[in-house]
């Protein structure tokens, strides 16, 4: 994995958590819109300034600045698109990531009726559950119709499970598209992520191993992992 890497930090809800979290240099920022999730961003949220808004900032901080380049993930998981294309507005989403199984009908459709009249330039991620090279192939369903490939760990819970998988398994993936890392990293998988090595593998997913409570990041831990990882 190089320094480059993309890192996104999943699961946020608290408005003050979620600026100190954007402070620290991350790169994406994701919100479950997924009613079951214990990190559901509610639709009472929408009008709290619960994702703080970046585009007219006064007074920039160096902070300020790395905050306002933060992009925002929307996660769904086989939500009505009319759902998706409201939340995309109302929260100002950069990039949807699809938890469920959504086709590839419902993705191309979803794209054009995002891009260009609500978001120029919507990318949208595809989340795959993995724990075997079988799951992992299963991405030839989507290549061509999404942008990045998310790959996470196989449960029955929809993302904040904590488990790992075997990422020796994505030696099988041989497709174009890039991808995240998912599923269960913490603060002790630095080695682990150094290691790796993939040539479409873009950047990592953080989430419940970094908590405190559901949806509440403890800033000061995922402060240190991010400055070792990308030593």
């Amino acid at each position: 994995m190089n320094n480059d890497m993309i890192i996104k930090v999943c699961g946020m809800r608290d408005a003050e958590n979620i600026r100190q979290v954007a402070a620290l240099g991350i790169d994406w920022m994701g919100f479950i819109f997924f009613p079951k999730s214990p990190r559901y961003v509610s639709q009472l949220s929408s009008n709290a300034g619960i994702i703080p808004d970046y585009s007219s900032l006064i007074g920039k901080t160096d902070n300020d600045v790395s905050a306002s380049k933060v992009k925002r993930v929307g996660v769904f998981v086989d939500d009505m698109p009319q759902n998706i294309v409201t939340r995309v507005y109302n929260y100002k989403l950069d990039i949807v990531q699809l938890h469920g199984s959504e086709n590839t009908v419902m993705i191309d459709n979803l794209r054009r009726t995002l891009d260009p009249d609500i978001h120029p330039n919507i990318k949208i991620m595809k989340a795959l559950n993995i724990k075997t090279a079988d799951d992992v192939a299963k991405y030839k369903d989507y290549e061509g119709h999404v942008d990045y490939f998310l790959f996470d760990t196989k449960t029955q819970l929809k993302g904040g499970s904590g488990e790992k998988f075997d990422w020796s398994v994505l030696d099988a993936y041989d497709g174009k598209t890039p991808f995240l890392l998912s599923g269960g990293i913490g603060p002790d998988d630095t080695e682990r992520i150094r290691e790796f090595s993939h040539p479409q593998c873009i950047g990592i997913d953080l989430n419940s191993k970094f908590e405190t409570s559901p949806a509440f990041k403890d800033v000061e831990k995922l402060r240190k992992f991010i400055e070792q990882v990308r030593q």
